[in-house]
């Protein structure tokens, strides 16, 4: 993939994701969820399928848990209790009780817009704070997780070893006006098409763009990438 192709691969993957199901945090901004909301859903969301992601928020974690300090309300086998089964979620109970504290300390009890001062919450990484600077306030962030790492590096638009790398990659040739959708396009379309292993590539739209592919095709060995 070539950087001029970039304008093409951002079209036909964004009409790709508008007909297909959202990812979980994307539709919680289209519903109108709070910073407050899509912060939470964005720490319960890591290693962990949409699909509990989405039934422990709306059945389980928000009808108790309205703003931080409601956290302070319940012991923390309790919160445990209330985001089980997501991943690690013994490790993400105790951020979330952690979390009141922390944003009454460092921020005045408001969730911080910046990448930067998000990550000084707990539970939050540069991936996390990409996603809620993206999604809650709608400013330019490139959220990196493991699908927009894998295809990027499979179309050959960069060439990088962690997801960090390809998030700072991306800001050095990526138009900030792609920043913000980039990581829903590649999230979505990792999810159902060009998954780890064996991805889809037949009648894949953006085979023709994409190194991985093309290679594929014609039969060159490759391995997994």
């Amino acid at each position: 993939m070539k950087l001029s192709d970039i304008p093409s691969v951002h079209k036909i993957l964004l009409e790709d994701f508008t007909s297909n199901p959202a990812p979980v945090i994307d539709l919680m901004a289209a519903q109108g969820c709070s910073p407050f909301q899509i912060l939470v859903a964005t720490i319960l969301s890591a290693r962990t399928k949409d699909e509990t992601t989405s039934k422990v928020i709306k059945d389980k974690l928000f009808p108790k848990v309205k703003k931080p300090t409601d956290f302070d309300l319940y012991s923390l086998e309790e919160v445990e209790q209330m985001i089980f089964p997501v991943g690690f979620f013994h490790q993400k109970a105790k951020a979330l009780k952690q979390l009141p504290r922390v944003l009454d300390e460092r921020f005045g009890g408001e969730i911080p817009e910046t990448i930067e001062e998000l990550c000084e919450l707990p539970g939050v990484g540069r991936k996390t704070a990409n996603l809620v600077v993206a999604v809650a306030f709608k400013k330019p962030a490139i959220c990196v997780d493991v699908h927009v790492h894998r295809i990027n590096n499979r179309l050959g638009l960069v060439a990088t070893s962690t997801p960090q790398e390809t998030e700072f990659k991306l800001r050095e040739i990526l138009p900030i006006k792609y920043w913000r959708s980039w990581n829903a396009c590649f999230v979505s379309f990792g999810q159902r098409r060009c998954r780890p292993i064996n991805p889809h590539c037949e009648d894949c739209p953006i085979c023709k763009y994409c190194n991985y592919g093309n290679m594929k095709k014609s039969g060159a060995d490759i391995g997994e990438q």
